[in-house]
C-alpha cells in the first residue's frame, strides 16, 4: 500500500490529465473573493491576447510560497477564457517533493512540474504555459530587490520557445513583492556549513533560505509557507516578444539565445518600471 502511494506520488506532476476544470471552476468562488477583496487587483493588457492563442508567458516571481500574482494571474484567465481553456503552470520540483498534499491541489488547477518534458509536451497539446523562470530565487528575493526583474540567469524558457516556435508574453506585477517582507537570503551561509557535514532537512536542499517579516510567524526563517499580506496588487500582461529566428538551430546558438535572454529582460524590466511609476502616482 505504502509502496502504491509513493509510486503515485513520484507521478504526480508528470501527465496532462491531472487538471480538472471542474475542481478550478469550484475554487473560482474564493480566487474571486482575494482577486476582488483581499488584494483588491487592477488588471491590463490582456487585449493583447486571444483564447486561441498559443504562447509561453513568463512572470517575474513574488511573495514566497503564497505567489498571489501568479494564482491572480491564474483567476484573470479562467474568468475570460473558462476553466475548460487549457493552460499549464510549470511548478518548481522541490515543492512536488516537500509536500505532496499542496502539490495535488496544484495539479488539479492546472500545475505541471517544472521540467522540459512537460513543458514541451503542454505546448504541443495546444495549450498555453505559464513560467517563472527565477524559481526560488525570485520569489524570495529581498525586499530592496522587488521592481528588479531577476531570472538568475535562467535561459530554458528561450529555448523552449524558440524550439516551438511560440511568442513570449511576460506576465509583470507590482504590490505583491510587499505581501511578505523578505530581509535577506542566508542560503549561502547555510551551504558551506552544508558542504562542513550539516545535513539539509529531510535531505533536500531549499536552494534559498529566507529571513522575512510575514504572517503567520512574524520573524521567520526558512522557506516556510506564508500567508500574504492585504497589499493591493497590479497584474499586467505584456505585449507578444516575437524573435527573428526559431527552430532547434536557433535554440542551439548559444549566443542568438542570450540575445534573446537580454531582450527579454530589458522588456519586462522597461514593462515593470512603467508599471512601479504608474502605481505610485496613482
Amino acid at each position: 500500500m505504502l509502496q502504491k502511494q509513493h509510486t503515485l506520488e513520484k507521478k504526480l506532476g508528470w501527465s496532462l490529465d491531472e487538471r480538472d476544470p471542474k475542481f478550478i471552476k469550484s475554487m473560482m468562488p474564493l480566487l474571486g473573493l482575494l482577486y476582488r477583496h483581499y488584494f483588491r487587483v487592477q488588471t491590463s493588457g490582456w487585449h493583447h491576447l486571444s483564447p486561441q492563442q498559443k504562447v509561453l508567458f513568463v512572470g517575474s516571481h513574488n511573495g514566497g510560497l503564497a505567489a498571489p500574482d501568479m494564482l491572480m494571474m491564474m483567476y484573470d484567465w479562467f474568468q475570460r477564457f473558462g476553466v475548460e481553456q487549457p493552460i499549464y503552470g510549470l511548478m518548481h520540483p522541490r515543492v512536488w517533493e516537500v509536500a505532496p498534499p499542496l502539490a495535488q491541489l496544484a495539479a488539479k488547477m492546472g500545475a505541471i512540474i517544472a521540467h522540459p518534458k512537460m513543458a514541451y509536451s503542454a505546448l504541443r497539446s495546444g495549450a498555453s504555459v505559464l513560467v517563472y523562470p527565477g524559481g526560488a530565487e525570485d520569489v524570495f528575493r529581498p525586499h530592496y530587490l522587488r521592481n528588479k526583474i531577476y531570472f538568475a540567469g535562467r535561459q530554458g524558457f528561450i529555448k523552449l520557445a524558440l524550439r516551438e516556435n511560440v511568442p513570449i508574453v511576460p506576465v509583470i506585477s507590482a504590490g505583491a513583492h510587499d505581501t511578505l517582507i523578505v530581509l535577506a537570503d542566508i542560503y549561502k551561509i547555510l551551504n558551506q556549513f552544508h558542504e562542513w557535514g550539516m545535513p539539509w532537512l529531510l535531505d533536500i536542499d531549499p536552494v534559498v533560505f529566507p529571513i522575512y517579516l510575514g504572517w503567520p510567524w512574524g520573524l521567520a526563517i526558512g522557506p516556510l509557507p506564508n500567508i500574504p499580506f492585504p497589499v493591493s496588487i497590479h497584474t499586467q500582461v505584456c505585449p507578444p516578444i516575437l524573435f527573428e529566428r526559431y527552430g532547434r538551430e536557433a535554440a542551439s546558438d548559444r549566443n542568438y539565445v542570450d540575445e534573446c535572454y537580454e531582450l527579454v529582460v530589458s522588456k519586462m524590466q522597461y514593462q515593470l518600471d512603467q508599471l512601479v511609476l504608474l502605481n505610485h502616482n496613482s
